[in-house]
């Protein structure tokens, strides 16, 4: 049956929209789950559905029912982690290319989060049974930085955190093309590619913002490497502000230009740096990872490459 709130609205809430107003019940409740469980009928006002943007009024009867929590269906494997931190409360790991962060239609097993069971004795429950302690993604085919909450209250601290941009997150990638300055800011709203609902896109409509600085690293003729950081938190943000930009991620799939004449298997991204406040302690703790193997070779052929054209244009 699971666990049922109710609260009869008082005049400080008139106007409060529901999603919010439930929100506000238990510090357990995430927006985002809330607006889940009014989707799924659980919430109702005065015994009747309602939406998340309905304003509730003064003297409203609020009733919402939150599910047990649904029997962990993900299986727990021994995969090997690349643990950069740990302590009671959080996992910082530095995730592989071409790991999948959590399972999804495809891909059950093999995944950040099977590794994490297997290795965590407990981990927040806040994202449910798929998604258990991930507070933020990168995308498969991106390496890096990435922290898992044990607990639900680190959870919220985290995901709070971010929701507010104050979370340090900084990326390497190599782009096509020549950046000539020598940093920049890129400010593009990104929302729902409306012609394409699997990709993301530069749009006014229906979008948010998105904000990327990022600085020129390294110049190889007709690739560049940059360091990007994230001001928000979009969904393949870097990649599609990139793009954007006219300098796509070198091996991105989706968003590249179809060639990959370096051979590479994913896009360039690797995010190395990541900085947060710890929930419990307080104090800010910020984490630094080299680059992957695969990356380092890349660049060292580049400019192995360069070095060639000097001396024969020598």
């Amino acid at each position: 049956m699971g666990e049922r709130l109710e609260c009869v609205v008082s005049g400080e809430h008139e106007g409060t929209r529901l999603d919010i107003f439930i929100s506000s019940l238990s510090p357990d409740l995430t927006r985002t789950r809330v607006q889940k469980l009014i989707g799924e009928g659980e919430a109702r006002v005065n015994g009747k559905p309602s939406k998340s943007n309905y304003k509730v009024r003064k003297g409203d009867r609020v009733a919402v029912t939150v599910p047990e929590p649904e029997m962990l269906e993900v299986k727990a494997q021994e995969i090997p982690l690349d643990i950069v931190y740990e302590d009671q409360d959080l996992i910082v790991v530095n995730k592989p290319q071409g790991m999948v962060v959590h399972p999804a239609a495809g891909n059950y097993s093999g995944t950040l989060v099977n590794a994490l069971l297997e290795h965590c004795d407990d981990l927040s429950g806040i994202n449910g049974v798929i998604r258990p302690g991930i507070v933020h993604r990168i995308d498969k085919d991106t390496s890096g930085l990435l922290v898992a909450a044990k607990n639900d209250r680190t959870h919220l601290h985290l995901a709070k955190q971010i929701k507010e941009h104050t979370v340090a997150r900084k990326y390497i990638a190599l782009v096509h093309g020549n950046i000539t300055e020598p940093a920049g800011i890129i400010d593009a709203p990104i929302g729902r590619n409306p012609r394409d609902r699997k990709k993301m896109a530069v749009i006014t409509r229906n979008s948010k913002p998105a904000v990327t600085r990022y600085r020129v690293l390294e110049r190889f003729g007709d690739y560049t490497l940059v360091e990007c950081t994230l001001e928000t938190g979009r969904t393949h943000q870097i990649r599609v502000h990139m793009t954007y930009l006219g300098h796509p991620v070198v091996g991105d799939p989706v968003y590249g230009l179809g060639k990959n004449p370096l051979g590479m298997a994913g896009q360039a991204l690797h995010a190395f740096l990541l900085g947060f406040i710890h929930p419990t302690t307080g104090k800010y703790m910020e984490f630094e990872v080299d680059l992957p193997r695969y990356f380092q070779e890349l660049i060292a052929k580049l400019r192995e490459r360069q070095s060639q054209n000097h001396f024969s244009k020598g």
